[in-house]
């Protein structure tokens, strides 16, 4: 059958990659996301007003556990000893919103993308969560790999859009 495709073998089943043959790099990954608000919402956050406490601090706790358990989270991706997450928020008041930006690093033998991204998207699930009570509307979007750099296919840095 051959797809080509690395989670497929060739009989059309999912697979997980072996990657036992791979030799151990440093890998590291970042990616974006966009959280849109009401201005009041936008306000309270930046405000520190939000009733269920401090907004960044709750979302960065919970993008970094979210990095540390990719492995259990998406069925075929490796679990993966996380070395570092970094998440930052960047208030967008001409939006208004909240840019999250988030990277992971390893020394791997498979690339700490699908942790950038999980960090990014659980840190935008949870600025819903504490804020939902003042703004049932808020949006998530634009979640995305920025640039990776490790293994075999080395460095990329997506173009501007």
């Amino acid at each position: 059958m051959g797809s080509g495709l690395t989670h497929i073998d060739n009989e059309g089943k999912a697979k997980m990659v072996d990657v036992s043959n791979k030799s151990p790099s440093k890998r590291t990954a970042i990616a974006s996301g966009l959280v849109v608000l009401s201005q009041d919402a936008f306000n309270a956050i930046v405000d520190k007003r939000v009733p269920k406490g401090d907004v960044f601090a709750t979302a960065r706790i919970a993008g970094i556990m979210a990095a540390k358990r990719v492995g259990s989270l998406i069925p075929l991706c490796h679990p993966l000893p996380v070395e570092h997450v970094e998440i930052d928020f960047r208030p967008r008041n001409d939006i208004p919103g909240i840019e999250i930006i988030a990277s992971a690093s390893i020394t791997a033998k498979t690339g700490v993308e699908m942790e950038a991204m999980t960090a990014v998207s659980i840190s935008a699930l949870t600025i819903y969560d504490m804020c939902k009570a003042i703004d049932k509307g808020i949006l998530i979007k634009e979640i995305k790999l920025l640039e990776k750099s490790g293994g075999k296919s080395g460095h990329w840095i997506r173009k501007e859009e």
